[in-house]
């Protein structure tokens, strides 16, 4: 059984989110041991907000300007083993948490989330941007090898000690790609994760396609040709170097008609299943065990417990979860 006493970080920066944050803070799985809000000087009491959903939150000021300064700060504050990435205008869903963090107790280093891998989507993002993304995602495999299936996606987790090699110093939303590359020329055990991205709930992005995308562009090109960091020097320090792509399930439809009388969907588990889980899936891509695509996001929506045999997957840690699974049977 694998150890699952890591703690857990959950990093998200905000500025004026506070009608979002009710969409977003109670689908944060409660076994996360620290959810830290990074409020960029916001004017509709984001903050207050926060401290009313999660208690415990710890808020802490951006230091400079930028999505990538947000993070930055809120990396320096983290006290966990494993950080999480989310954002607070609810396109990235808390649900997802228990995948990436699966991922990463399963021997990754650094796990990011993919629109567009088997599983994954996104129902907030323009043509044009599409094909910018893919345009990005081919140079990146042509620059620096690798096979990355997305690229401008912030949906991400990683183990705090692989952060001395990333060496993060973007201030805007090229942060993403700056980990990204940064963790893939270093060296680092890198697995992609189906994700899907939900329109933004609230409000409007700060996001500009054209400048943020030349300053994407700009870091693809700087850190193939101007990079400071070695080649490799990540995997040279003796990081883990492969991870053993085993999925779990890490959601199910809340509106499925599954629902027992005690209220709490069931997954229908069975001895076949947990069989199948036991022999292992497919070592080529992880995925959702639910199958298709991940559940669009309902605004509406609370969390439900979802049970697999005895286990809440609302409570419960991914590697709880994954013995369950295993033991069935």
């Amino acid at each position: 059984m694998r150890d699952s006493t890591c703690r857990v970080s959950v990093v998200i920066p905000a500025m004026n989110e506070a009608r979002n944050l009710r969409h977003v803070l109670p689908l944060i799985p409660s076994w996360v041991d620290e959810v830290i809000l990074v409020d960029g000087s916001s004017t509709d009491g984001t903050s207050e907000v926060a401290r009313e959903l999660w208690p415990a939150i710890v808020i802490v000021a951006q230091d400079g300007p930028g999505k990538g300064s947000a993070l930055r700060s809120g990396f320096s504050a983290a006290t966990g083993e494993i950080i999480v990435m989310l954002d607070a205008d609810g396109s990235t869903d808390p649900r997802e948490i228990p995948a990436f963090v699966d991922a990463l107790l399963d021997g990754a280093d650094y796990v990011k989330g993919s629109r567009f891998m088997p599983g994954g989507g996104t129902e907030d993002m323009q043509f044009y941007r599409k094909l910018g993304n893919a345009a990005f995602v081919g140079a990146v495999r042509l620059l620096f090898g690798g096979a990355f299936t997305d690229l401008c996606y912030g949906y991400s987790a990683f183990w705090t000690r692989v952060l001395p090699h990333l060496q993060l110093d973007a201030t805007g939303f090229e942060i993403e790609t700056q980990m990204s590359l940064r963790a893939l020329w270093t060296g680092l055990s890198i697995t992609e994760v189906p994700s899907f991205e939900a329109a933004r709930i609230h409000g409007s992005s700060n996001l500009r396609t054209i400048p943020d995308g030349w300053r994407v562009l700009k870091q693809i090109c700087g850190e193939r040709f101007q990079s400071r960091i070695q080649r490799g020097s990540a995997a040279a320090a003796g990081m883990d170097a492969v991870g053993i792509p085993v999925g779990i399930p890490v959601m199910a439809d809340p509106l499925a008609s599954s629902v027992a009388q005690s209220g709490r969907p069931s997954l229908g588990i069975d001895n076949s299943l947990a069989t199948h889980l036991r022999d292992g899936l497919a070592a080529s891509s992880r995925r959702s065990l639910t199958g298709g695509d991940y559940p669009r996001d309902d605004r509406n929506l609370v969390r439900v417990p979802v049970e697999i045999g005895n286990v809440s997957m609302a409570d419960a840690r991914p590697t709880e979860l994954r013995t369950t699974l295993i033991d069935e049977g």
